[in-house]
């Protein structure tokens, strides 16, 4: 089942329950899946369809972090419920440990990396993880890099 039909059903299902919140998430995301394949002018793959769920996340993180530094505790409430609906149909995120053991990794497969090294290290580093089918946050993944070659 794609994730455009997983969305489908749940709107369906939150339509049912009465769950407004819930409804106004999954059309937003039903919307961003379906301009997408209008863009793309064929079906969305599944690495596609993640995409612009990861991009999605991604936009309500950047929300939350504004809402919260101009003091708007209400639409923070509602970017971080929107966010928990969006997170559901991610695969598990990649732990810190497991960010830090693909820097480590990567650093020591380049050998003595210096601060002018950080593309590289995070380019093997994301990729390392990419691979494991899990999301990965770009954001941890510098910083990890960055407190490494420091």
């Amino acid at each position: 089942m794609t994730i455009l039909e997983r969305v489908s059903a749940d709107t369906v299902t939150a339509m049912k329950a009465k769950d407004q919140p819930r409804v106004e998430a999954l059309r937003m995301l039903k919307s961003e899946l379906k301009k997408k394949e209008i863009d793309k002018r064929s079906p969305l793959d599944e690495a596609e369809e993640m995409k612009v769920v990861e991009s999605l996340a991604k936009q309500r993180r950047d929300s939350i972090e504004q809402f919260a530094n101009a003091g708007r505790a209400e639409l923070v409430a509602k970017e971080q419920a929107e966010l928990a609906i969006l997170t559901a149909f991610l695969p598990a995120a990649a732990s810190d440990e497991e960010i830090l053991a693909a820097v480590s990794k990567a650093a020591s497969d380049l050998g003595s990396p210096t601060a002018k090294d950080i593309g590289a290290v995070m380019k093997a580093a994301l990729g390392a993880l990419k691979g494991t089918g899990r999301t990965v946050d770009g954001k941890k993944v510098s910083d990890a890099v960055k407190a490494r070659l420091s």
